[in-house]
């Protein structure tokens, strides 16, 4: 602590934190991510947000193929000055090196979700977007509230660009092929 009694990490190193310093901060607030160098506090999340991304995770679950798995809130190190966390994301059986980890690496994500709350407005439609395309995920989903309804905006990585293409923009039921077959009703929400 400083003599100011603020916690070190208030005041971020020349050149800005790098993404093994959130394993190390002391007192570091839960799901603080790293973006650009800088960290990123979490607000308390809206129960739509909860929700949503409840009826993800368990739909995404039941329809992965053997071989994959869906995490949630946990962070993901895309390079040395980005560390966010995604809502949810899915992974090869091969990522999970050990129970105790506590990111997963941005090259091993084939699909990266994010659910939009007011506060992240700006990271989650824009700039972790172009983070997750530079590297190289090949599948994302942006969740919007309308009215408490979900509107899901799907994503895949075009490959000569390194950007993302929409490929779909879905309302009440969530129907891709890709990166494997999901069939989900969005108005699920309503009922939990």
């Amino acid at each position: 602590m400083t003599s100011s009694s603020l916690p070190d990490w208030v005041f971020p190193p020349p050149g800005g934190f790098v993404a093994e310093d959130l394993d190390h901060i002391a007192d570091l607030p839960a799901h603080t991510e790293l973006i650009d160098g800088s960290l990123v506090f979490v607000s308390p999340q809206a129960s739509f947000h909860m929700r949503i991304v409840d009826v993800l995770v368990f739909n995404l679950r039941r329809a992965a193929p053997e071989g994959l798995l869906v995490r949630r809130e946990m962070s993901v190190i895309l390079d040395k000055r980005q560390r966010p966390e995604p809502d949810l994301f899915v992974i090869p059986v091969s990522a999970e090196e050990r129970s105790r980890q506590t990111f997963y690496r941005g090259q091993d994500l084939i699909l990266a979700v994010e659910v939009v709350s007011p506060e992240s407005e700006v990271r989650d439609r824009k700039r972790k977007p172009v983070l997750y395309a530079e590297a190289g995920i090949p599948h994302f989903w942006r969740v919007e509230d309308d009215s408490d309804k979900a509107v899901v905006y799907v994503y895949e990585l075009d490959p000569a660009t390194s950007a993302y293409a929409l490929t779909g923009i879905h309302h009440e039921r969530l129907k891709v092929t890709m990166p494997f077959d999901i069939d989900i009703d969005l108005t699920e929400i309503d009922r939990i």
